[in-house]
């Protein structure tokens, strides 16, 4: 469907990609599942790559965006950190300001397109 044209941002940083949707969408399953583990199996992606990115994501800001609860009765877990938060909060609004700000030359650049193969 042509309608379904989208871009997607993303911020590097270095070689690094320091945030795009995807680990913007890991943030999120993090803060909603409260383990990395649970973000993992909600987005069907290995407990590895998610490690992986919130790695990567660490690395790149200034404070970590991920942290590590200390367990207790019912175990660890882990949480955004007040930056984490900012950074998805923040991310979602460059995203919604970007569509909002592209969405005439989106409308024109998919009118030259073909109709995607179906599969």
């Amino acid at each position: 469907m042509k309608d379904d044209i989208r871009f997607r941002l993303r911020i590097t940083h270095g070689p690094d990609i320091a945030v795009g949707p995807g680990k913007i969408d890991l943030l999120e399953a993090i803060a909603a599942t409260g383990s990395i583990t649970g973000a993992a199996k909600f987005l069907d992606m290995s407990y590895r790559r998610a490690w992986l990115l919130v790695d990567t994501m660490n690395r790149c800001f200034k404070t970590p965006v991920v942290e590590a609860e200390a367990g207790g009765k019912r175990g660890g877990g882990t949480r955004l950190t007040p930056l984490g938060a900012e950074v998805v909060r923040r991310y979602r609004n460059v995203e919604a300001q970007a569509q909002k700000a592209a969405a005439t030359e989106l409308r024109a650049l998919t009118k030259l397109l073909r109709e995607p193969a179906r599969r």
